[in-house]
């Protein structure tokens, strides 16, 4: 009896044994073959938009271990944006001196008259320069997102980079409400006087004054300042909607709504950029006494007849005020 015992606990023994070795097979396979199909990166990342867990966290954008999407995300942003900015931006300085030493500044043909007539109110030119204060800041603040790590850390090292990095974050955070209010405001102010036209076209043909030497008649806003107006009104709507989408994250999107949308905002910003350096130097050494509109409010008559032709005329029959003639204008 002793004996058949034995032999029946050899038999389980045996059997236990054989079990072990097939239940073990696959993991000793996998083990060995560690380049398998099933533990492939690459196809993993192919199959799937993000390979995700379980976390016990309330977070659950915790799980998240891969997202093959912020690769492209991050190579766009260290490598495609800086081509992007760097380009658009240098090349509109460039394009920017070559002109100003080709051209240089428009003049007065007929010089000054001495009188003046009234361009913008106070709440206009109140509005125009809180956002134009507001962009310049959100620029810097936002180029340095870009391109400080590669220009502006190696000259003044990472305490101050840090330190500056972070003020500008704030700065860029906060006057996006005023700036956005600006291109509100701006929108609603001048949009009567921005619808394009034939005049418009006209305009352009004749390079409006800026390329050569005719003045083509215009009525308030010619055909380059509209553009201006639609690529701030356009362009800052573009800048505002992303921009809150990140500074609000998940929300109104997921991560990859968000790179999305960072994409957008990076790539407009930097053209909005460089349109509004052309907008400002012809407003400061590009076209003389245009700055005086937004300064103080007024123009010289000879300017708005050389420049907006058509808007003084409108002027002079809503006041009842009869110009003289520029031949008859006595320069100074």
């Amino acid at each position: 009896m002793a004996s058949f015992a034995r032999w029946i606990r050899l038999a389980f023994g045996a059997c236990a044994f054989f079990l072990a070795i097939v239940t073990a097979a696959p993991v000793a396979a996998q083990q060995v073959n560690p380049t398998a199909s099933s533990v492939k990166e690459q196809q993993l990342l192919q199959e799937f938009s993000r390979i995700q867990g379980r976390v016990s966290i309330p977070d659950q954008r915790s799980g998240v271990l891969e997202q093959p999407a912020g690769r492209e995300w991050r190579e766009f942003r260290n490598v495609t944006l800086r081509w992007i900015g760097g380009v658009s931006i240098l090349g509109m300085l460039a394009a920017l001196v070559a002109f100003y030493l080709i051209r240089g500044m428009v003049r007065l043909q007929s010089g000054r008259s001495g009188r003046t007539v009234i361009r913008f109110n106070a709440f206009e030119r109140f509005v125009h320069w809180m956002a134009a204060t507001c962009f310049i800041v959100l620029a810097i603040s936002g180029l340095n997102i870009t391109f400080g790590r590669p220009l502006l850390l190696p000259l003044i090292g990472h305490d101050a980079f840090s330190e500056w990095s972070q003020w500008a974050k704030y700065a860029h955070n906060y006057l996006s409400f005023p700036f956005t209010i600006g291109v509100v405001l701006i929108c609603l102010m001048w949009i009567g006087g921005n619808i394009p036209n034939k005049v418009d076209v006209e305009w352009i043909k004749q390079g409006g004054g800026i390329v050569g030497h005719d003045h083509p008649p215009a009525y308030r806003f010619n055909a380059g300042q509209k553009a201006v107006y639609w690529i701030v009104v356009l362009g800052g709507a573009a800048v505002a909607i992303t921009g809150y989408e990140l500074m609000f994250p998940f929300y109104l999107s997921g991560i990859e709504g968000m790179q999305v949308a960072q994409m957008v905002h990076a790539i407009v910003a930097v053209l909005f950029v460089a349109m509004m350096l052309a907008h400002i130097y012809i407003g400061t050494i590009g076209m003389q006494g245009a700055f005086e509109a937004m300064g103080t409010g007024t123009v010289d008559v000879n300017w708005a007849r050389e420049h907006h032709s058509l808007w003084l005329e409108e002027q002079d029959r809503r006041t009842g005020n009869a110009r003289s003639n520029p031949a008859a204008t006595a320069a100074e």
